[in-house]
């Protein structure tokens, strides 16, 4: 040991244990103590906690500060808020931030999703333009301000052949161990790798290209080199000698800012001017009037699935099956300029914009819509140095191991999307505080309220110790909801004026990286009901409102039943004083006048001329004045026998005179009671009316009359089995006929309801239907429901028997 004093130990795999000692670490390797295999630089240090984290590093405090041992060695790390404090304790927590604890306090080291090289990391500028990364693991970049470098484990070197240090690389393309390069004046050069130095080759206007300022670069699969001038048009050099595209050759613009080449090899140009496609040596070009959310296009990406990817000055597009379209419901971000798009291995679009950095679901964005969480937006907190990316071919490159790189304003960065994309642990989520009307409530279950609270109010919380910034939540009350709430930042969610009942509130928080993977919080919640909001109240209320109605409308309907009485004897006391005016003046008049002839008619000789005029004279006049003792006699009362109807229509045969034998019935039901007499007369005309028509016309040989004495209404079918009545005489009646007409008049006039159905060889039924309050002169209290059920049954066979006769 090389202390006595031992402060911590940390257990490895195979039986070996760390042995963190005021003078360094010692290993026991399940034999004996010894630091054989320990680096020099832990055997002397004072080791005051020892940790081993998910990416095997091992961690170590010191009294110096905080150290890193892994496959590279001991590492020194960075500490800028306790940059001379001793490290005592050591946490790793379950999103892999690494927690240091001493004496100045607690501070977290977080593994970011970017790794950033600028100038402090020995890049001669922070303002990058291409980026490429070679077979070698090389990565190649170009400072704004010009030079090619190449970046390896840490270290930039810097290329000077063909004059490449003092020109402006535009874009970097190649194959195996071959790099295209294009340049501002230069034209285009060629660096090969023989393994131990680069052999370069350059290709100007003289040999052929297009133009010497060349923007972009592209190796197709089979050699191929295409180079993409500033306003010369495209170069296409193939078999040593090149030709030459412009736009007498059917393409958009001279000017090319990016070139792909999709998996049929097809080849897409990208121009201020529209997307160009070459094809079997076809041009097409794709414009506005096509889709493009804008002409002026920056960058191409041709996918593994053979989409091709459009980055425009007015956001993103794509190409699929000939057509181009922009992704259904984008988020605003991918309206700005699109500077550079990669694809990685898991379907991820990485995109950078003039102000963001991007990672989009590819299947989410061609197929229905992209919502908020298939959109991870990385930031400063994420490893980057700045957000804007470059205007550069190229500027996104997706090397072979996987990565995606990035040539941004502020420095080069890479960026691991296997790590970056792996679902870090869920946030934590809980209810904090309930509180109705700002009165705070204890967080029990399940929580009751009074629904005479107005507002109520929950207040929550998602941990997570990575980035809790980006935290997002989505919250429901189910009972009153009907989906989720949108994403928001917010720790409060607030409802106003619930009805009672039972609820329940959910909340889940998504974790740093936008994934919604954690369990919910939930809390029920019962709003109990006031006095006047419980059921029973709410019963009492209809119960009472129906009372009241009820009332009302029996009021209502005896106030009319008063008017109308108070109209019939109106109307058969004007019957009656007309009768007696009547009866006092003309009726008596033709009598004097008849008595005055008689004796005139006495005075007569037997053989006197006059005498037969005379007589024929008196006989007239006597049938007038029989007449009208007749007419007296209805006016002062409907018929012979004052209340029974059954008589008065058995007598309508015998006063019709009706020769031949018909079976004739009247059949009454119920218990007959008093009718009004004015009604009473209008219902025996309605019915004479019917008699007289089939016994006149129907030539049936059976008439039915029927009297249905109900609680409710008095009823009157008049049926026979006659020839029936043809339908357009029971729309419109018979010229110079009136009893039909006159039949619905009555029946009108004294509020009853009149139907005549009738079929062709199967007879007639008039129906007449007069409401009790009309009919009768007193209410009848009961009505059993045995009568009721007799009357429904009745009725339905009634209705089956009528069959196809015509309601009128």
């Amino acid at each position: 040991m090389p202390a006595k004093k031992i402060n911590c130990l940390l257990a490895l795999e195979n039986q070996e244990l760390w042995i963190g000692t005021d003078r360094g670490v010692a290993r026991w390797n399940g034999k004996e103590v010894t630091q054989t295999g320990v680096p020099s630089l832990l055997k002397h240090v004072r080791i005051l906690a020892m940790i081993r984290d998910r990416d095997s590093n091992i961690w170590l405090g010191t009294d110096a500060g905080l150290l890193r041992y892994n496959s590279n060695g001991v590492s020194t790390e960075e500490r800028p808020l306790q940059s001379h404090a001793g490290v005592a304790a050591l946490l790793e927590d379950r999103e892999g931030n690494l927690w240091t604890g001493g004496a100045t306090g607690v501070e977290r080291l977080r593994d970011s999703a970017f790794v950033t090289y600028t100038t402090v990391d020995g890049l001669p500028s922070d303002r990058n333009g291409p980026v490429y990364v070679d077979a070698e693991g090389r990565t190649w970049f170009t400072p704004l301000e010009g030079g090619l470098y190449w970046l390896k484990d840490g270290k930039s070197r810097s290329v000077t052949e063909a004059g490449l240090a003092r020109d402006v690389v535009y874009s970097i393309s190649g194959r195996d161990h071959e790099l295209w390069i294009g340049r501002q004046r230069g034209g285009l050069t060629v660096l090969s790798d023989n393994g131990r130095s680069f052999t370069s080759k350059t290709y100007t206007q003289a040999e052929g290209l297009a133009q010497n300022s060349v923007y972009a670069v592209h190796q197709s699969r089979d050699g191929t080199v295409w180079a993409g001038t500033l306003s010369g048009g495209v170069s296409e050099f193939k078999g040593g000698h090149f030709t030459n595209y412009t736009t007498a050759n059917g393409i958009s613009s001279d000017a090319v800012t990016s070139i792909a080449e999709s998996a049929d090899e097809t080849m897409w140009f990208a121009t201020p001017n529209g997307l160009n496609r070459l094809s079997k040596s076809e041009w097409r070009t794709f414009t506005v009037s096509d889709g493009l959310p804008s002409a002026n296009l920056n960058c191409l990406l041709a996918d593994s699935e053979g989409i091709v990817w459009i980055g425009s000055a007015a956001g993103l597009a794509y190409v699929a099956s000939d057509r181009v379209h922009i992704p259904r419901d984008a988020p605003e971000v991918l309206r700005e300029q699109v500077f550079g798009i990669a694809e990685d291995r898991s379907g991820g679009i990485w995109i950078a914009t003039s102000n963001h950095v991007l990672r989009l679901n590819r299947d989410k964005l061609l197929g229905t819509g992209t919502s908020d969480s298939d959109v991870r937006e990385y930031g400063l907190a994420d490893g980057l140095k700045g957000i804007e990316g470059v205007k550069r071919d190229r500027s996104v490159f997706a090397d072979a191991g996987g990565q995606i790189w990035f040539s941004m304003n502020r420095g080069l960065s890479v960026v691991d999307p296997s790590r970056s994309t792996n679902n870090s642990a869920p946030a934590l989520v809980q209810l904090e505080a309930v509180s109705a009307d700002g009165n705070p409530i204890g967080v029990r279950d399940p929580i009751r309220i009074s629904s005479a609270r107005q507002r109520i109010t929950f207040n929550y919380i998602g941990l997570s110790l990575s980035n809790s910034e980006r935290v997002r939540y989505r919250y429901r009350l189910d009972g009153f909801d009907r989906d989720w709430s949108e994403p928001v930042t917010t720790r409060t969610a607030i409802y106003t004026n619930l009805s009672p009942g039972s609820y329940q509130f959910r909340v889940v928080a998504s974790n740093s990286d936008g994934v919604w993977n954690g369990a919910e919080a939930t809390l029920p919640l019962e709003v109990d009901p006031l006095w006047w909001q419980t059921w029973w109240f709410r019963i009492s209320v209809l119960l009472i409102g129906g009372i009241v109605i009820l009332a009302f409308y029996r009021s209502r309907l005896d106030r009319l039943a008063r008017q109308y009485n108070m109209r019939l004897e109106e109307r058969i006391g004007e019957r009656t004083r007309i009768a007696q005016d009547l009866h006092d003046t003309l009726l008596q008049g033709v009598l004097s006048a008849s008595m005055q002839l008689h004796v005139a008619d006495d005075q007569l000789s037997s053989d006197s001329p006059a005498k037969p005029t005379v007589t024929r004279v008196l006989e007239v006049m006597g049938q007038v004045i029989d007449d009208g003792r007749n007419t007296l006699r209805g006016l002062r009362s409907s018929t012979r026998d004052s209340d029974n109807l059954e008589q008065a229509f058995s007598r309508i045969p015998r006063e019709l005179g009706v020769p031949q034998p018909i079976d004739f019935r009247v059949i009454v039901e119920g218990r007959a009671r008093p009718l009004h007499p004015a009604v009473r007369d209008e219902i025996y005309r309605i019915g004479h009316e019917a008699l007289v028509n089939a016994f006149h016309h129907s030539r049936a040989s059976g008439i039915e009359v029927e009297l249905e004495y109900a609680d409710n209404q008095l009823r009157v079918l008049v049926r026979d089995n006659g020839c029936g009545i043809d339908p357009q005489v029971l729309l419109t009646g018979r010229d110079g006929h009136w009893g039909l007409s006159g039949m619905r008049e009555r029946a009108a006039r004294i509020g009853a309801t009149l139907k005549v159905w009738s079929r062709t060889e199967g007879g007639t039924e008039v129906d007449l239907s007069v409401p009790g309050r009309v009919a009768f002169q007193h209410p009848l209290s009961g009505g059993g429901l045995s009568r009721w059920l007799a009357r429904l049954q009745k009725s339905a066979e009634r209705l089956r028997n009528r069959g196809g006769d015509r309601d009128q």
